[in-house]
């Protein structure tokens, strides 16, 4: 760790020692030339990333005393390419999960999309417009299990369905996550993301929402609308600002490994809620 001042974003030493040995690793594995420099701390690159991640400021506005905004963005990309941030954000979840009492293998999850605005610098064919939220930028397809966690996302126009991003979303989790036999959607998606998720051993069942006048938090449903307010306690998501779509499926895995990592060493506040009603024999 650096002898500057700490900023609120950085990483304890709890939180460095889960996520260390996959960065560690990393290093270890690469070769050719300027590799063996070591320049760079690693942990330093993950505090920059952070900083941006929760404070939402531009690449070129990182304080000088973290690395180069320029290398700093280059370690980003490098581990969105090569699956480390993903690979780091699985590690929390699993051992999130196993905090909670669950199997690292989940068995239900939830299925939802967010229209978010975009920024000058994305280009205009990778936005589109969200008829239903009157939003022109890009849409966040993502499935959760049922503490929140995310199993799978994807980003894409905003003009893209739910339904269309709903059955990409299946197919990501049927691979990845195979133990997963159930998923609650609201109902915004069509009918033929029944047919798909039975094509792929998946029961699609629809919330229905109350009959009831008023707001009143949906049984299940209501766990992916906490993630989604997760995630915009991260500054950088408040709008998408990446250029890249997969770019911005990264910056969500950060804000998810920085919440994770928080809960697990005990620096993050618990939760007011009530649990949820899913049975115990639901994971």
């Amino acid at each position: 760790m650096s002898a500057r001042r700490p900023y609120r974003s950085d990483v304890s030493d709890a939180r460095w020692a889960l996520i260390e040995p996959v960065f560690a690793a990393w290093r270890a594995r690469r070769t050719g030339p300027g590799t063996a420099a070591r320049v760079h701390d690693l942990r330093e690159i993950v505090n920059a990333i952070l900083y941006v991640n929760r404070t939402g400021i531009p690449w070129e506005y990182l304080p000088h005393d973290f690395p180069p905004y320029k290398t700093v963005y280059d370690y980003y990309a490098k581990w969105e390419a090569d699956g480390t941030t993903e690979q780091v954000h699985d590690l929390l979840r699993d051992k999130t999960r196993r905090a909670h009492g669950r199997s690292a293998r989940p068995t239900a999850a939830v299925v939802d999309a967010q229209s978010v605005k975009t920024s000058g610098n994305v280009a205009e064919s990778s936005q589109g417009i969200d008829a239903g939220k009157k939003i022109k930028g890009r849409k966040r397809h993502v499935i959760t299990d049922t503490l929140g966690l995310v199993l799978a996302v994807l980003v894409t126009a905003a003009s893209v369905h739910d339904t269309t991003g709903g059955k990409l979303l299946l197919d990501d989790l049927a691979v990845a996550h195979p133990s997963v036999s159930k998923v609650w959607a609201d109902g915004g998606y069509q009918s033929s993301i029944f047919n798909h998720g039975a094509g792929l051993g998946i029961d699609v069942e629809v919330v229905q929402r109350p009959q009831t006048k008023g707001f009143k938090p949906l049984p299940k449903r209501w766990l992916i609308e906490r993630t989604f307010g997760w995630l915009m306690q991260h500054r950088r998501l408040a709008r998408d600002y990446e250029a890249l779509p997969q770019r911005s499926r990264t910056m969500i895995h950060w804000a998810m490994a920085n919440k994770m990592s928080r809960e697990l060493t005990g620096e993050s506040a618990p939760t007011w809620r009530i649990e949820t009603d899913i049975p115990l024999t639901t994971e």
